[in-house]
């Protein structure tokens, strides 16, 4: 394993008088599935927009392969190599598959406006990698049936998927995956299980979700990570995680 590969210290965002996440710490070794889980209004998706830099953090540090996040732009982050998915899917919707994932190789498309102008030699180059990279995301994902679809008249569960497949032609050592299993059906939700175990065992892709859907955090999850309140509840395996009597008064409302 590698040590320091992505860090929280002492992570807090205040929102007026209002404190988001209070004080959070915690760690993702490479090649992990760690998942937080908490209550609705619990902050987790507070952690992935300070991550993604959407907000400011109003204290503590995040680091990524020992480089400082704090002082970078939403940009950087993505080419540094964190991609992530969001918990409302964010597509074009009248686009197609391919158009989108196309987009998801902006960041390593370099910015040479009158190369492009022109439609030089090395601007066709850079296409050709990029759809070669798209190209393989969708083999990977099945999504070669819709590759020409305009998204707005996919189903969602397959939207779902195709969000999925723009996050990775970002090309991420870690992804973050913002309630994966959301809105999708049993048989989905199982599908998505294989997706991110597989992106994990065979594209070597570091995982950090945010996820509801206990069943599935205990089937693909390493460690899991506990929150209530924007405050840390408990840190352990699934099933410890479960069993903390913290969480469990979480979510019933009991002591």
């Amino acid at each position: 394993m590698m040590q320091g590969f992505f860090e929280i210290d002492h992570l807090t965002k205040r929102f007026g008088g209002l404190l988001a996440v209070d004080d959070v710490s915690f760690s993702v070794n490479q090649g992990e599935i760690f998942t937080i889980i908490g209550p609705n209004g619990a902050g987790k998706t507070t952690i992935f927009n300070l991550i993604s830099l959407i907000y400011p953090a109003s204290a503590g540090q995040i680091r990524f392969l020992g480089k400082d996040l704090g002082h970078m732009s939403p940009d950087q982050v993505v080419q540094l190599g964190i991609g992530r998915t969001f918990q409302n899917i964010e597509l074009f919707a009248q686009a197609t598959v391919l158009q989108n994932l196309l987009i998801g190789r902006h960041a390593h498309t370099p910015k040479r406006p009158l190369a492009e102008m022109f439609f030089t030699r090395s601007v066709r180059d850079s296409e050709l990698v990029n759809r070669r990279a798209v190209e393989k995301v969708i083999d990977f994902l099945d999504l070669a049936a819709y590759r020409d679809a305009t998204v707005a008249g996919l189903p969602y569960g397959v939207r779902k998927v195709v969000e999925l497949a723009r996050a990775l032609c970002t090309e991420p050592k870690l992804l973050l995956l913002d309630e994966p299993s959301s809105g999708l059906n049993v048989e989905e939700t199982d599908d998505m299980a294989y997706w991110i175990q597989d992106i994990r065992d065979e594209l070597g892709i570091t995982v950090l979700m945010v996820e509801h859907d206990m069943s599935l955090v205990s089937r693909v999850s390493d460690r899991v990570l506990a929150v209530n309140f924007g405050k840390v509840l408990a840190q352990g395996t699934p099933s410890e995680v479960q069993a903390h009597p913290d969480v469990i008064a979480a979510y019933l409302g009991q002591a």
